[in-house]
């Protein structure tokens, strides 16, 4: 078999790894194992970002009173991350592979160096062999900085750990112009930066068990494509999907993210996914707004913020919004706020975010 890749992150989630009463789907759980081992064996290294926890658990235990919706969400998650860790693990033993269990929840990304952290992690368990099977914390990611879904996790995961692809295995087999359950929409097969999102009309639907809908998958994979990296949002459910997508002479009907020609640094694929923690948004005017979504590498100057909601400070991260509030981008400050007013007027201006510290919505 050709292969396409030689590093991929691969997301499968809860509404492909669960049944509608929330037990575990093993089958093809094993089935996906079986794909993942045979890649393996052929020398491709595998990232499994992997949902299921909180459904499984489900099955396991009911609450024995009255549990409010975040109470009964860790309960379920912890019951179930064992189980489910405990499938990958015996399926994978049976390939003579190694799976590791790595939770995270967003704050391990909130600054730079927990993010070098957790890059070296994953490369160390890929350099020995290792499968890394991650997932969310569910059990203490209970704040307003949860990731929106797996989805999220895997497009930061993907950048992290410099893979070729990222591979979205969700219950249809693309993304849609419209509800897939409509016989008149139609399967969207190739999306590239030229497609605007208003071009594609997709619903937000959410899975039964997971927090995301095809609208988060969207977002997720443009800002991945955007770094460089190659999308497929394909129907995890389709027999050996895994296998037909990474060989170059087959056709499987999906959806590809066209990536960009470029590669996002380190620094930026950090900044990229780490919008919840910014400090303050900036406002900039008209002609800001245009240098920053234009092909130019430019810097964000004092001069075209016209205003700021927030305090901050050296090296924290800020929103970049334009004056109709659409965002532009994140970037980290230079220096405070309380410097921005004299910054503004000085002759020689020093920029409020470099470029090399800017991550902009266009991918750049």
């Amino acid at each position: 078999m050709a292969l396409r890749y030689k590093k991929i992150t691969v997301k499968a989630g809860s509404n492909i790894l669960a049944r509608d009463d929330g037990t575990l789907h093993v089958a093809r759980i094993a089935h996906l194992v079986d794909q993942i081992a045979t890649l393996r064996h052929q020398g491709v290294e595998v990232v499994l970002v992997s949902s299921g926890a909180v459904a499984s658990g489900k099955a396991i235990l009911t609450p024995s009173r009255k549990t409010d919706a975040v109470s009964a969400r860790q309960l379920w998650a912890a019951l179930g991350q064992v189980k489910l860790m405990s499938r990958y693990s015996d399926f994978f033993r049976e390939y003579g592979l190694v799976c590791a269990q790595v939770l995270l929840t967003k704050e391990n990304f909130s600054s730079r160096n927990h993010y070098l952290n957790m890059k070296n992690c994953i490369n160390t368990l890929l350099e020995n062999g290792v499968v890394p099977i991650v997932n969310e914390n569910d059990t203490i990611s209970v704040t307003e900085l949860m990731f929106t879904d797996n989805d999220e996790l895997s497009g930061l995961m993907a950048t992290l750990a410099g893979s070729e692809a990222l591979i979205i295995l969700s219950n249809v087999d693309g993304v849609y112009d419209g509800d897939p359950s409509d016989p008149a929409s139609k399967m969207l097969s190739v999306i590239d930066s030229d497609l605007e999102d208003e071009e594609i009309h997709i619903t937000g639907e959410m899975s039964g068990f997971g927090r995301g809908g095809m609208k988060t998958k969207l977002r997720i994979a443009r800002k991945a494509a955007g770094s460089g990296i190659a999308v497929h949002v394909a129907n995890g459910s389709r027999e050996n999907i895994l296998r037909d997508l990474m060989d170059t002479t087959r056709e499987v009907p999906h959806t590809f993210f066209v990536p960009g020609r470029k590669s996002v640094s380190g620094v930026k694929s950090w900044i990229a996914y780490s919008g919840s923690f910014a400090k303050a948004t900036v406002t900039v005017n008209r002609g800001a707004a245009e240098a920053l979504r234009s092909e130019k590498a430019v810097s964000l100057l004092p001069v075209g913020v016209v205003a700021v909601d927030g305090e901050f400070k050296t090296g924290d991260l800020l929103r970049i919004t334009d004056e109709d509030y659409h965002l532009l981008g994140i970037g980290k400050a230079r220096f405070s706020s309380d410097r921005l007013e004299r910054e503004r007027n000085a002759p020689h201006q020093q920029p409020l975010v470099h470029y090399d510290y800017l991550y902009l919505e266009n991918g750049k």
